[in-house]
């Protein structure tokens, strides 16, 4: 059984776990709406909007 990429192990997870890149993108979404919802002094706000950022960015790849 040859080795599999990387990328082959992303894809299994994300069906094994969400059953379709869609499913796991909508639940990003709903990852990103939850964070305008945190309460002041939890994070710095550069923090947050680097996870937001890269939660964008992974839905947007996700729905490719």
């Amino acid at each position: 059984m040859p080795n599999k990429t990387p990328g082959e192990y992303v894809n299994d997870f994300i069906e094994d776990r969400y059953g379709s890149q869609e499913a796991l993108a909508k639940i990003l979404d709903l990852g990103i709406e939850m964070l305008f919802y945190l309460e002041e002094d939890t994070f710095e706000r550069k923090e947050v909007q680097q996870v937001v950022s890269a939660l964008r960015g992974i839905s947007h790849v996700l729905r490719q």
